[in-house]
């Protein structure tokens, strides 16, 4: 059942003029962000981590392969990751509306942002598989953020989506303020593929699909249930990736 919130945004969607996903000021199209709002956004651009996406100062590039220091030490189970923006303060105005307040409509502007980064990765990919969510956050959200974006892009970018390929076993505290280590504690054995799913996952390369990119670790999680079910590989894409201080 849609929310009173979802179906009042459908309404006005209907009846008004395109509006800015940021600020509600009118735009050309809809999805489109207004000239204010777009340079509030950092898009991620090289030198970044070849393998998880994180935007990098030169010289915290680790290795010849261009990877960063943290994935050379603790190589993730995806192979590649990439990520369209920084998530920041311009980037936080954009996805926690999107997230939080009942705006799944957003997702197809969203996704847009998607396209360019992950050229390459969606190109290669046979199916595009969102990061699932609990079923006590789904219940308290209505719907999977990241369902929704995988949607918008597969239709954008012609490939197939498989919505419901993972499952949380079990709902987890909310991550956020911990570190990598701790992540990937919590979330051991914490995501699997659905019964019944295989068919659509063996043999085929994966495109894992979220919102926020932090430490991996929930991709990591997702990566290494999918590749146990015979997935050729897995790379993720998503629309903001967490900077680390550390290296800036």
């Amino acid at each position: 059942m849609k929310s009173a919130a979802w179906l009042a945004g459908q309404l006005r969607d209907g009846l008004l003029p395109p509006h800015c996903l940021m600020c509600e000021a009118p735009v050309a199209g809809d999805g489109q962000l207004c000239a204010s709002c777009f340079p509030q956004l950092n898009f991620i651009s090289a030198p970044f981590c070849v393998c998880c996406g994180l935007g990098l100062p030169v010289a915290a590039v680790a290795d010849q392969a261009g990877r960063c220091l943290q994935c050379v030490l603790n190589p993730p189970a995806f192979g590649m990751a990439r990520a369209a923006l920084r998530y920041d303060q311009g980037a936080k105005k954009l996805i926690l509306p999107f997230k939080y307040a009942d705006r799944p409509e957003a997702a197809v502007g969203l996704a847009r942002l998607m396209l360019r980064p992950g050229a390459d990765l969606l190109q290669r990919a046979a199916v595009l598989l969102p990061v699932p969510l609990s079923r006590a956050r789904l219940r308290e959200r209505g719907y999977n953020q990241a369902a929704a974006l995988a949607r918008a892009l597969g239709r954008q970018a012609g490939r197939p989506v498989l919505l419901d390929g993972l499952i949380r076993l079990r709902h987890t505290a909310p991550l956020e303020g911990l570190g990598a280590a701790e992540r990937r504690r919590l979330l051991a054995g914490a995501i699997a593929v659905r019964p019944g799913r295989e068919a659509g996952i063996e043999g085929r390369a994966i495109l894992l699909i979220d919102d926020v990119l932090t430490s991996g670790a929930t991709a990591d999680s997702c990566a290494r249930a999918l590749l146990a079910a015979g997935a050729a590989a897995v790379d993720v894409l998503v629309l903001a990736r967490v900077p680390d201080r550390r290296i800036e």
